[in-house]
C-alpha cells in the first residue's frame, strides 16, 4: 500500500483538493437535426470531444456546451434550430453554444446572429471543433469560421455508437447531382467516398462493441467509388464495398440507407438477396411520379426505370421493405400532375412514404421557378399522400401475418412497451422486457394492434 499521501503536507493536501474542485471535467450536450449522417456525424464529434476530457450528457441536463447539428433540408429544421437554442440556454443561461452542420455552412451569419450563440462551424471546420474551445466563456457575438464549400473536398469518416441499437457508418459524403430543389451540394460540396479498408476497419470497431446492425449512410451513398477528395482513383465500387462488409465478424445485419434508383444495379439487388448479412430493406427517392417533374427536378431517371427497379426487388426478395421519398408541391405541379404521382404511387408495390412538403431554398433553382403552388394546396396533397402511406404500410404489414422473421429489439421502454424491427423492417411490440434489450429472436407475426404495431409470438429457436 502507498502511503504517501499521509506524509503529504496540509498545504499539499489543500492545494490538490483545491485543483480538483477548480478544474472539474466539463460536460458537453448534442442535438442532431436531420438525417442519418448527421446522427453518424454527431457521434464521432462527440467522441473527439471525450478525447479532450469531455463528459456526454443528455441534452436536456445542466451542460458547459451544447453542440447542435443543422440541417437545411427543409424549412422546418431551419425553424427548429432557435426552439434548440432556447431549451440548452433554459438548462443553463451561461452555456456556451456551437452550432455545426449544413445550415451553418449555408447561412452561417443567420445561425451566428440567434441570440445565444457562441460558435458556428462549416463543413470543413466542424470536426476540428474542439481545436476552435478555449475556457467556454460566452462571446458576445457568434464567432464564424467557414469555407467556401470548393474547399469541402476531402473526407472525414464517421460512425454513430452508443447513441441507439443500430450503428449508422458513413461511407460516402457530398454530391455530383444538380437536383434543382436541393441545397446538399452547397452545404456538403462534392463526392467522395471513404477507403475501402477505413470503412472495413469502422465496421470492426463497431462489431467489437456487441452491436449487431449497420446502416450505411452518405450522401449519394450509390456513388461509392469517388476517391477521398472527389478523384476517380477508388478502385472499388459500391458492389464491392458491400461484398467485403458481408464478410465483416460479428455484424449481424446491414442496411443499406438511402439509395438512387439508377444507382441501384440489379447486381447489388441480386447480391443482397443472397446475403445472410444484407438485409431485404431498400428505401429510394422517387420525388415525383411524373416524368414532367422529374425533369424539372433534374432527376437522372424516368418513373419507368423506378417502376423496373422496385419490380426487380420483389423478384428476387417478394417479402421486401420498399420506403419511398416524395415531394408535395414543387413547383408546376398542377393537380393533374399530383394525381399522376398518386396513382403511380397507389400501384407500386411499396411499403411506405416519406412525405416531404416542398420548401423554397434559397440559391436553388427551383426557387425561382414558376408555377409555384400555394402552402393551403402543399398541405392538402401532403396529408393526402401521408394518408396513401399508413395504407401502404398497413398493407405491408398484414402481407407478413403468419410469417416468421428475426426480430432486433430496441433498448427503450415506450409506455410500458418494447419495440423492435425484423429484417425487413416491420415494427413489432411486445410488454416491455429488459433482457430482450440489443438482443435478436426469431418470432411469429401474428397480429396488427391498434397502434398499427405488430404483435409476435416467440419461435422455439432463438438467436442471442
Amino acid at each position: 500500500m502507498d502511503n504517501s499521501l499521509y506524509f503529504c503536507s496540509p498545504k499539499l493536501i489543500w492545494a490538490f483538493v483545491k485543483s480538483t474542485r477548480m478544474n472539474p471535467r466539463k460536460k458537453v450536450a448534442f442535438y442532431t437535426l436531420g438525417c442519418k449522417l448527421n446522427f453518424s456525424e454527431t457521434s464521432t464529434i462527440a467522441r473527439n470531444f471525450k478525447d479532450e476530457g469531455f463528459d456526454r450528457i443528455d441534452f436536456s441536463e445542466k451542460a458547459d456546451m451544447y453542440v447542435i447539428n443543422t440541417c437545411s433540408v427543409t424549412e422546418n429544421a431551419d425553424k427548429k434550430f432557435k426552439d434548440i437554442v432556447k431549451l440548452a440556454l433554459k438548462s443553463n443561461p451561461d452555456a456556451y453554444v456551437a452550432a455545426v452542420g449544413c445550415y451553418a455552412q449555408l447561412k452561417p451569419e443567420e445561425l451566428a446572429n440567434v441570440n445565444g450563440v457562441d460558435l458556428v462551424l462549416g463543413a470543413t471546420e466542424k470536426f476540428k471543433i474542439t481545436d476552435y474551445l478555449n475556457d467556454l466563456t460566452k462571446n458576445d457575438f457568434g464567432e464564424i469560421h467557414s469555407c467556401e464549400i470548393e474547399e469541402a473536398n476531402f473526407y472525414v469518416g464517421s460512425y454513430s455508437i452508443g447513441d441507439r441499437t443500430r450503428a449508422f457508418l458513413k461511407v460516402q459524403d457530398g454530391c455530383d447531382y444538380v437536383c434543382t430543389f436541393c441545397t446538399i451540394p452547397l452545404a456538403r460540396g462534392i463526392s467522395r467516398s471513404d477507403k475501402l479498408e477505413k470503412v472495413l476497419l469502422n465496421a470492426k470497431e463497431i462489431s467489437d462493441q456487441g452491436i449487431k446492425e449497420i446502416v450505411l449512410t452518405g450522401v449519394n451513398i450509390g456513388d461509392y467509388g469517388k476517391g477521398e477528395f472527389g478523384n476517380k482513383k477508388h478502385k472499388h465500387t459500391f458492389l464491392e464495398l458491400i461484398q467485403s462488409l458481408d464478410k465483416v465478424l460479428g455484424i449481424e445485419r446491414i442496411r443499406i440507407s438511402s439509395i438512387e434508383p439508377n444507382l441501384l444495379k440489379n447486381e447489388t439487388i441480386k447480391f443482397v438477396a443472397e446475403s445472410n448479412t444484407f438485409v431485404p430493406h431498400f428505401h429510394m427517392p422517387l420525388q415525383s411520379g411524373s416524368n414532367k417533374l422529374l425533369r424539372l427536378m433534374k432527376r437522372r431517371y424516368q418513373r419507368e426505370l423506378y417502376k423496373e427497379r422496385v419490380l426487380e426487388i420483389k423478384k428476387y426478395m417478394p417479402n421486401a421493405c420498399i420506403g419511398v421519398d416524395v415531394i408535395v408541391g414543387f413547383p408546376g405541379e398542377t393537380e393533374e400532375l399530383f394525381l399522376e404521382t398518386y396513382h403511380f404511387l397507389n400501384e407500386l408495390d411499396i411499403s411506405y412514404l416519406h412525405v416531404f412538403t416542398y420548401s423554397e431554398r434559397v440559391n436553388t433553382p427551383a426557387a425561382n421557378m414558376q408555377g409555384v403552388v400555394p402552402q393551403n394546396i402543399r398541405k392538402k396533397r401532403s396529408k393526402m399522400l401521408r394518408g396513401l402511406s399508413v395504407k401502404k404500410r398497413h398493407s405491408f404489414y398484414e402481407s407478413q401475418l403468419n410469417t416468421s422473421h428475426s426480430v432486433l429489439f430496441e433498448s427503450e421502454n415506450k409506455k410500458g412497451y418494447i419495440n423492435g424491427f425484423t429484417e425487413n423492417y416491420v415494427k413489432v411490440k411486445a410488454p416491455w422486457d429488459p433482457i430482450l434489450v440489443n438482443t435478436k429472436k426469431e418470432v411469429t407475426l401474428t397480429k396488427i394492434d391498434d397502434d398499427g404495431l405488430v404483435r409476435f409470438k416467440f419461435l422455439n429457436q432463438e438467436i442471442n
